[in-house]
């Protein structure tokens, strides 16, 4: 089977994002189904989620790797992507972001704004993903849209506006009111096949449809000339200058129009979907493509997103296959692919083939001859490629930028049972690094075991599940540790020279330098040219410094808030040899960091808990005893919600503990927040003082 037709206005590459239990999966289920792409329900607590296709995601209830499919509505293609609301599996919200045209925000319309809604919102905004935004839930008991609203300009910063209003709220949530088309519609019963009723506006509704509307239209005429002219002369403002103006205004990041519903109870959707074709953007609204320079292989350029273009696309998520190996995920930005294409994998310089092209859906998959600019299909065949890669057309070359990865924050060793399962579990290890690129593995320096290190306790317990059960490698886990970080406390010079004896020719370096505290969590390493000093002699001392910094001298962690400047270095022209300038780069910074008073660093989490006021004092005393610092309680509804910040190692199995203090009833989410200085008696206890 071959592509749909190339009539770009008409797709729609969307994903969708929230805080863990706002309603994503549920959302993704109704689409699908409302699309006709499913012929069921699937439901996330009874496991039977489509788009949660993991066996660990089933158990769990929550979405873990960001599934894809592509879906039609009203003749508009939908390429859908359901991500992750945990914070440990943020990477995939990332990567799934770095590719997307738009985006539907899920609130819970009891909660609104919760803390992995900021993570993800910033991560939208980094990538200038258009968005809109659907408060679900609004049968739950609490739901207050005007507080989800205030939320979000609050914590969000976000230009947001009404585009319809509810009938009802909790349970006498029945339909929702179209702001724009000034029309109700109304769901008489929560049955799945039940159309909304489409009607007037009952009477009782008309006054704060009036009012809302008009808001909306005072929001929208600061980016419109032509609603500013309606609003200035007091003309009637129609339903299409509405859409036209909000169509422009979300594409341009300008506003957010925010939409009502119950998933689970089958209220809102189709409503919403009509609001995803009508304002989120296609690949033609969205800007041709930058590309960047790759020293010695390519320049800066950019690429329209036309069939007509030579082909690039950009790889942003790597899949294991049972069948063939492994699935690269890619959104083809311009051009066209076919079966059996040579291209060039741009940031490795490497020549790749494509030997299949698939079209997803979650875990199944549809069989291409070729795909085009504007489509996310998956492809076998690559040896070489990374998640960001850019594959491109090997007579144009171009360079898309990749993407960036937090450092993890906790570690678990793994032990192979028996010497003959070390073979598997290293290469079951390396297959899940090129799936996950949070996930870093290592060997301890001290006892020679395998270390896994990534984003929070679940992501390390999935990834010890996957190797038990579904790469049936024979290993005895051992229980999550923090991964700290070293950074110094003063400044500090220090130099080195090294030689080295190569058939009876002697290679001498000396290398000085000078290390300060810096307030960038990033390292800078800065290394000066020198007139007649080849280039390969200034990269290697850049190399050795860089690839240092990843092991301190106390612990072996990184270092992070660190300047290095080379302040000076050795030249003979006879000394061509670079290992001498990295062995004595490397022991000129070693012999500084000595020197200035290094110390350790802890993560340090952000943390919300969600408890009824009764037991808010428990929780408080509790974050106290975690050395935690609370930095405020909110009022939402009959609970409280305690904010605080809690180094990580006090955190382990946090949500069983406060479960029991509130007899059941407390919740809690969170995310990394920064590094902070190790208290001095907690340090010398790891250090063994």
């Amino acid at each position: 089977m071959s592509s749909a037709p190339q009539d770009l206005s008409k797709y729609r590459n969307i994903g969708i994002m929230a805080h863990i239990d706002a309603g994503k999966t549920t959302t993704s289920e109704r689409i699908l189904y409302y699309t006709g792409r499913s012929h069921k329900l699937g439901e996330v607590h009874e496991g039977t989620a489509t788009m949660d296709w993991m066996v660990q995601e089933q158990e769990r209830g929550i979405t873990i790797t960001s599934a894809a499919t592509t879906t039609f509505w009203k003749d508009y293609r939908i390429n859908l992507i359901d991500t992750p609301g945990h914070v440990d599996f943020t990477v995939e919200v990332e990567r799934s972001l770095r590719v997307l045209d738009g985006a539907i925000a899920v609130f819970d319309a009891a909660n609104g704004v919760e803390p992995q809604s900021e993570t993800v919102w910033r991560q939208a905004d980094r990538y200038h993903v258009p968005r809109i935004a659907f408060l679900n839930k609004m049968d739950k008991v609490g739901a207050d849209p005007e507080m989800c609203i205030n939320s979000m300009r609050e914590k969000l910063n976000a230009n947001v506006a009404f585009a319809q209003i509810p009938m009802g709220v909790e349970s006498a949530f029945t339909g929702v009111i179209d702001l724009i088309e000034m029309q109700a519609y109304v769901w008489l019963t929560e049955d799945k096949d039940a159309a909304p009723k489409v009607t007037e506006i009952p009477k009782q509704y008309l006054d704060d449809a009036h009012i809302y509307r008009q808001e909306l239209i005072e929001n929208l005429a600061d980016f419109d000339d032509t609603l500013a002219e309606a609003v200035l002369s007091d003309s009637k403002v129609t339903a299409d200058q509405i859409k036209n103006a909000l169509r422009k205004s979300v594409i341009e990041i300008k506003i957010i129009p925010i939409f009502l519903g119950s998933s689970f109870r089958n209220k809102g959707i189709q409503p919403l979907l009509d609001a995803v074709i009508h304002f989120l953007p296609s690949p033609l609204d969205i800007p041709p493509v930058e590309g960047t320079e790759v020293e010695g292989i390519v320049a800066a350029g950019k690429r329209s997103p036309t069939p007509e273009e030579s082909f690039s696309g950009i790889v942003f998520k790597i899949m294991s296959d049972p069948f063939v190996g492994a699935l690269f995920f890619m959104r083809i930005y311009s051009g066209t692919i076919k079966t059996g294409d040579a291209v060039l994998n741009t940031l490795k310089n490497k020549k790749e083939r494509i030997t299949k092209i698939l079209r997803m859906h979650a875990n199944d998959r549809e069989e291409l001859q070729f795909a085009s600019a504007g489509e996310i299909v998956a492809v076998v065949g690559l040896k070489f490629a990374t998640t960001g890669d850019t594959l491109c057309d090997i007579k144009d070359p171009i360079a898309y930028e990749s993407m960036k990865f937090p450092d993890p924050v906790i570690s678990l060793a793994i032990e192979p049972k028996s010497s003959g399962d070390l073979d598997k579990l290293q290469q079951s290890l390396n297959k899940l690094a090129q799936e996950d690129p949070s996930l870093k593995v290592s060997t301890s320096e001290e006892t020679g075991q395998v270390l896994i290190s990534g984003m929070g306790e679940l992501h390390l317990q999935i990834i010890a599940d996957r190797l038990l059960r579904e790469f049936k490698v024979n290993a005895n886990v051992g229980n999550p540790q923090v991964s700290y970080r070293e950074c110094i406390s003063v400044p500090a010079k220090a130099s080195d020279s090294f030689s080295r004896t190569v058939q009876n020719k002697t290679f001498t370096a000396k290398v000085s330098l000078s290390i300060e505290p810096n307030d960038k969590t990033n390292v800078e390493v800065n290394v000066p040219n020198k007139s007649m000093v080849p280039a390969n002699i200034v990269a290697a001392i850049k190399e050795a410094l860089v690839g240092s910094v990843g092991s301190g001298t106390l612990c072996g962690y990184p270092l992070v808030n660190l300047k290095v400047t080379v302040t000076d270095y050795s030249f003979d022209a006879q000394a061509i040899d670079d290992v001498v300038y990295k062995v004595a780069a490397s022991n000129a910074l070693r012999n500084a960091l000595t020197l200035a008073k290094p110390v350790m660093m802890e993560p340090v989490m952000k943390v919300e808990v969600v408890v009824p006021s009764d037991y808010s004092g428990t929780i408080v005393s509790d974050i106290n005893s975690r050395r935690g610092q609370v930095l405020g309680l909110d009022t939402r509804g009959h609970l409280q919600v305690v904010h605080a910040n809690i180094p990580l190692s006090g955190l382990f199995g946090y949500e069983t503990d406060i479960r029991s203090l509130s007899q059941g009833r407390a919740s809690s989410s969170m995310h990394f927040s920064h590094y902070e200085v190790l208290p001095k008696n907690l340090q010398d206890k790891i250090l063994g003082f």
